[in-house]
């Protein structure tokens, strides 16, 4: 049986645009992730931003205290 991918809108050039704009290498944000409980790793976190993962809420949750954005600032331009 054939499954089709789907492609949904995804946020990740505005998850690489903010992590840009704060400074942050996909490293030094992961690791601070990790200190608030948010287990990700780079590699996870990269598939974020390629829009080849979804990003899980509570991840959201974190990098909108760790940037001091609002939810909007996430999903800009879609």
């Amino acid at each position: 049986m054939d499954q089709k991918l789907r492609r949904d809108l995804n946020i990740g050039h505005n998850l690489r645009l903010l992590r840009e704009q704060n400074n942050f290498s996909q490293e030094k944000l992961c690791a601070e992730l990790q200190r608030r409980g948010c287990d990700i790793g780079r590699t996870t976190y990269e598939k974020y931003e390629l829009g080849e993962l979804n990003i899980r809420i509570s991840v959201l949750v974190e990098l909108k205290k760790i940037y001091n954005c609002s939810f909007e600032d996430f999903f800009s331009g879609l």
